[in-house]
């Protein structure tokens, strides 16, 4: 296990300091015994590949020889001609203006430079395809895509996608997309204030419907949260799909993006390259970022993917490549928001976004119930970020309830960050349960769930069916997914060795940079950017590829057996599974090098004692969590049928754990069927369901207990008791717990009935 080093303070004797040094060696050991783990890991999984393991059972015959080589010919030219298309995608694509890659028409509804704070964000309306019928009464959904270097589009990128799915439901969906070129001056701030402009025209156009659902892919998530912390009475239920609202979390070992700020001394580099840029941050630099955390799938394993599936694989390539590189731009002052509050602050997790007028964003104003989608497969946004806000904005799941929210995480076992939004599959199964949970998400008691999966028999057509539950968690449940938050003390301190660089930069260094800066400059440097070099090199632009297209209409006509069948199909196999471990393992070799190079740093100014000087506070909540609660249980003894009721499916709940999606949706509909729930409206009946929610949660004993006064005479007594069993499956009666505990109700009730 990674021992934490404790930090000096000032003042310590110097006696204690080779202790100290001694611990930390113990560190490092005990780090390099994981490296050789690792590394042994790797070795294993070689040994034990596939491909390997199943050499050729015989020898080629002479015309296998002749095909395979023939064959191979063929592939190269076809492959090199993918990659002069991908170039010459990649001209017309901003000749064109980079309009947003959806697969799906639609209307632009407000466009954000017309806007009194310009901004380069649009709201569109998704038109359905010829054959989907949408009902303007259902839930509206607004995705929300993140600019993280790329043009618009991920979220609807193909018809089976989460504007696909949505539109199948019968859902109106809206759309934000971002044009290439920011506006001038534009912020983060005005952003929001667009983005919270757009949530209010899609509420106006479906008064009928229920509040719009919010989808925040990726860096969207930061912006949907920001919107609803600052005006909690704008949405729906959010859904946060590989959000890193917590950037400073990672497991040890396996999330290195996040040491790059601290090596790098902060934010300042993203100053430079913004003053290089004529006041612009050119995309193209965040795609490099990503493009180099997975070296093997960048040089080398989509490339054979594509070599290995040519006649298959072409158009989901090029599709993908558009978007991939489509490059925008970010002003300055967006880059200083993102990099100084988001990144490098994590200002979002632990407060200190000012709102104006002396108040704070504050995550826990939020009021919408938040989904959290997330992967361990994911190594842009691991789990730990997506997750470890919770814990930082709430000491228990009882402060949860306290403040009336409602939180449900679903952790995908394999898939990468992008998948997350593109993968077909994905989309098919979480995504998909996930719309079709929200009604019931927001029935919930206030409390922090998981949601759970299970692939169940196909129907009658063969549709592949789930099996969705929701099962109570604990904060504890977040941080099992973390190994230690020791080390996210130093992210404190780079925060603040951010700082003093970045004033730095902009006192001394900032106004020569932008005195040799100008629009022809920035053009430029933008142009010889690897990432467009590269796609310059391999299309039209290159005279020496004048034969390639030719070529490669040449080698489509040509009939060839299925290599798949050769014996000497083998031998390409295992070359690229070398080339691609050996990828992986440099990719593995650096990232170590990185994070052993950043703790080494910080863990000796923690030493001197900075991690303590440098500790930054975390928010405070305009009202505390136990004030709530005072308030909540002050009214334990208060109420009627309603409140009784409510309180005793709660105490169910909690011995049940867990509650099927089926068993959920049941008892809305049957609750929604008596009298004494049917007169009250929705907003009465969620703040009751939040007061009871917290109540159960402080004093679940005291809860039971005093039902009684709630229930003052036995005709109401029976009343609630014949409602509690009538809007409870007989599955669920059935089960021990749950029976032991209605007979638990009936016997408190009871002896009051006797006092009586």
């Amino acid at each position: 296990m990674y021992l934490p080093i404790q930090a000096a303070r000032p003042g310590v004797p110097l006696d204690t300091l080779p202790a100290r040094l001694t611990r930390l060696g113990d560190n490092y050991r005990h780090r390099a015994r994981l490296r050789l783990a690792q590394l042994g890991e790797r070795t294993r999984s070689l040994a034990a590949s596939r491909v390997l393991r199943h050499p050729p059972e015989r020898p080629p015959t002479p015309v296998e020889l002749r095909d395979f080589a023939i064959d191979m010919v063929r592939r190269s030219i076809l492959f090199l001609d993918v990659l002069r298309r991908r170039g010459n995608d990649f001209r017309e694509y901003e000749a064109s203006g980079q309009p947003p890659l959806l697969a799906f028409d639609y209307e632009v509804l407000i466009d954000g430079r017309d806007l009194p704070d310009p901004v380069n964000y649009c709201l569109v309306r998704i038109i359905p395809p010829k054959g989907v019928r949408v009902d303007p009464k259902k839930r509206p959904y607004l995705i929300i895509d993140p600019r993280a270097g790329h043009g618009a589009g991920i979220g609807g990128f193909k018809q089976e996608s989460q504007v696909g799915i949505a539109l199948r439901e019968g859902n109106p969906v809206y759309f934000t997309v971002f044009y290439p070129e920011p506006e001038p001056g534009q912020t983060l701030r005005s952003v929001a204030a667009a983005e919270s402009r757009f949530v209010r025209e899609v509420a106006q156009r479906h008064p009928d419907s229920p509040k719009t659902a919010i989808v925040g892919n990726c860096q969207g998530g930061w912006a949907v949260m920001g919107l609803a912390a600052a005006d909690p009475e704008i949405s729906g239920p959010l859904i946060l799909n590989g959000a890193p609202l917590s950037y400073w979390a990672g497991a040890y070992g396996r999330s290195p993006m996040r040491y790059l700020g601290g090596l790098a001394g902060g934010s300042w580099p993203a100053y430079f390259l913004s003053d290089l840029g004529n006041g612009k941050f050119d995309g193209a630099w965040l795609v490099q970022n990503f493009e180099w955390l997975n070296p093997a799938n960048s040089l080398w394993t989509k490339y054979w993917r594509l070599f290995a599936n040519i006649d298959t694989e072409v158009g989901r390539f090029l599709d993908f490549e558009k978007w991939w590189g489509g490059f925008v731009r970010l002003t300055g002052e967006e880059m200083r928001d993102i990099v100084d509050d988001l990144f490098v602050g994590n200002k979002l997790a632990t407060g200190g976004i000012p709102l104006g007028r002396g108040m704070m964003l504050d995550l826990r104003q939020v009021r919408s119930p938040i989904v959290v989608f997330c992967s361990h497969g994911d190594d842009i946004t691991p789990p730990q970020q997506a997750l470890n806000w919770i814990a930082d904005t709430y000491l228990s799941t009882r402060e949860i309830k306290a403040y009336g929210q409602t939180i449900v995480y679903i952790i995908h076992a394999d898939t990468g960050h992008l998948g997350i939004f593109v993968s077909g599959s994905v989309v098919r199964r979480e995504f998909s349960q996930i719309a079709g949970t929200l009604s019931a998400i927001e029935a919930l008691p206030p409390g922090l769930y998981e949601m759970v999966i299970d692939d169940a028999a196909p129907d009658e057509r063969g549709l592949a069916q789930y099996e969705v539950s929701l099962h109570e968690r604990e904060i504890d449940d977040i941080l099992s997914h973390d190994d230690t938050r020791v080390d996210e003390h130093h992210f404190r301190i780079v925060a603040v060795v951010s700082e003093l660089n970045a004033r730095f930069y902009d006192l001394f260094v900032s106004p020569w940079v932008r005195a040799v800066s100008n629009e022809h400059t920035a053009a430029w440097l933008r142009e010889l950017h690897p990432l467009r070099v590269q796609r310059y090199a391999w299309s039209d632009l290159n005279p020496w590829l004048w034969w390639l297209g030719p070529a490669a209409d040449a080698m489509r006509g040509l009939d060839l057996p299925d290599i798949r069948e050769n014996p000497l199909w083998w031998l390409p196999e295992v070359f690229s599974e070398a080339v691609g471990r050996a990828l992986d393992g440099w990719g593995d070799a650096r990232d170590l090098f990185v994070e052993d190079a950043f703790h080494a740093c910080y863990d000796l100014l923690e030493l001197m004692g900075a991690g303590k000087r440098f500790r930054h506070p975390l928010p405070q909540p305009q009202q505390a969590a136990p004030d709530v609660a005072t308030g909540v249980l002050a009214r334990i003894n208060e109420g009627g049928v309603r409140e009784a009721v409510m309180r005793m499916l709660l105490l169910l709940m909690k011995v049940g754990g867990s509650v099927r999606r089926e068993t959920l949706g049941y008892v809305q509909g049957q609750l929604r069927e008596v009298p004494v729930f049917a007169d009250a409206d929705g907003e009465t009946l969620k703040r009751m369901l939040a007061e009871q929610a917290a109540i159960v949660a402080y004093e679940p004993e005291q809860a039971l207990l005093a039902l009684p006064a709630l229930l003052p005479t036995a005709g109401v007594r029976d009343e609630a008791l014949a409602i509690l069993r009538a809007v409870l499956p007989d599955n669920v009666i059935e089960r021990p717990a749950l029976g032991a505990a209605i007979e638990r109700f009936e016997e408190v009730l009871g002896k009051m009935r006797e006092a009586a």
